[in-house]
């Protein structure tokens, strides 16, 4: 009998310390992001660490529940409220460093998921390791469409990619074309010379070409140059109608500068995003953003679509001391979707978050940003990320369009 007793006591033990064990696993999921903590982007990615420990904050804690995906509060409730948890690993936009955190995290940390990471060529080195490992690699701000065309089956993206950024510029064009009576008919295009430049390049020019737009420009030049004054006079020749410039935060404000000096101010400028629309950018280029156009994924100003805006963006603000911008709502977004699939995965298992990934159906009303919602394709591309045009106005970006979407008119100084 005793010995019967004693064989249940160390039964019940064994099940109870199980039971913790699964509770103590459950209590937090790590989540790897990869971004530039180091080094002249450093600013993109403290403000990526912002943004993210905001919306995983929202995810984990009690408060009162908020109408976005995710929102109400008290962490993942069929992980049994397990809260998430985002560990930074720093690329120094570096390729190769990328992949070695990439490596890291998943072989160390033990990581079920990736995610970051501003710039494309970091996000080719990553997802590769991600697919060798077989973990998902959820992309939130990368925009070169080739990475979703490499038959990848572990990676997903978020938000938009160049194609359909693009598109939408062209859109735009053609739009305010027939609302003004004056058309683009020239375009003239600048770029650095990285995946994100030279494939947000290739399809801007097919664009144009599709659109009987003629490209009077095309100019690559280095990342990070210490000099843009032989573009800026070469573009200065070409006298577009609108200038399309890709680059990071420092080539876009000396590019500005460079233009000025020689008394070069073109009648439009059209962005594809990235270091235009940081607030690091606005502050240094001051009056000569004024006017720039640039694609974007999110739009401050859209609150009567987006109802939650107010209160996530108000959540950062406190954190970070400005507003979520066309990046950081990105990250924003990407978070909750991915909070989401776990919850739905049940487990913390890579497998199993990319099967629920696979299966997001989220419809946009969820979200902050101003997409149709999010459903992934067979490559992994959000086929329903729906980009909108803005325009610097008094130092912030507005939306203008699409129109019904518009919180002012746009400034349009095209002659047609």
């Amino acid at each position: 009998m005793k010995r019967r007793k004693l064989l249940v006591s160390a039964a019940a033990v064994a099940v109870a310390g199980a039971a913790t064990r699964r509770a103590q696993a459950a209590d937090e999921i790590v989540i790897g992001a990869i971004y530039p903590m180091t080094g002249n982007a450093a600013p993109i990615g403290a403000d990526a660490k912002v943004s993210l420990e905001t919306i995983a904050e929202i995810i984990n804690s009690s408060h009162a529940p908020i109408s976005t995906l995710m929102g109400q509060g008290g962490g993942l409730p069929a992980l049994g409220g397990a809260r998430i948890r985002v560990v930074m690993a720093d690329h120094q936009n570096d390729p190769q460093k990328a992949r070695a955190e990439a490596e890291r995290l998943i072989t160390q940390d033990k990581v079920p998921v990736l995610i970051g990471s501003y710039t494309s060529a970091t996000a080719a080195t990553i997802s590769q390791v991600a697919e060798r490992y077989e973990v998902p690699y959820l992309s939130m701000d990368n925009s070169s469409p080739s990475l979703s065309q490499r038959g990848l089956k572990w990676f997903f993206r978020t938000s938009p990619h160049d194609e359909m950024f693009t598109t939408a510029m062209f859109d735009f064009f053609q739009g305010i074309g027939k609302k003004t009576g004056r058309g683009v008919k020239t375009v003239a295009l600048i770029y650095e010379d990285s995946i994100f430049g030279t494939d947000s390049s290739n399809v801007q020019r097919a664009l144009a070409q599709k659109a009987g737009i003629k490209v009077v420009a095309d100019i690559k030049y280095r990342a990070n140059s210490p000099s843009l004054s032989t573009e800026a006079q070469r573009l200065k020749a070409a006298n577009a109608d609108v200038l399309m410039p890709s680059s990071y935060t420092n080539d876009a404000i000396l590019m500005l500068r460079s233009m000025n000096e020689i008394g070069y101010h073109p009648r439009a400028i059209m962005a594809q995003a990235a270091g235009f629309q940081e607030q690091d950018f606005i502050k240094a280029s001051g009056p000569l953003a004024e006017g720039v156009f640039s694609r974007s994924s999110f739009a401050l100003d859209a609150t009567r679509a987006r109802p939650a805006i107010p209160a996530i963006n108000g959540a950062y603000r406190a954190r970070n001391g400005k507003d979520l911008n066309d990046n950081t709502a990105r990250q924003v977004t990407g978070l909750q979707v991915l909070a989401d699939a776990i919850n739905r995965a049940g487990a913390a298992r890579p497998e199993a978050i990319r099967k629920a990934l696979a299966e997001a159906r989220v419809p946009g009303e969820q979200l902050i940003v101003p997409w149709q919602g999010v459903r992934f394709d067979a490559n992994g591309q959000n086929i329903e990320a729906t980009p909108v045009i803005q325009q610097v106005t008094t130092g912030i970006y507005r939306t203008v369009y699409p129109f019904e979407l518009a919180s002012l008119d746009a400034m349009w100084n095209v002659a047609g």
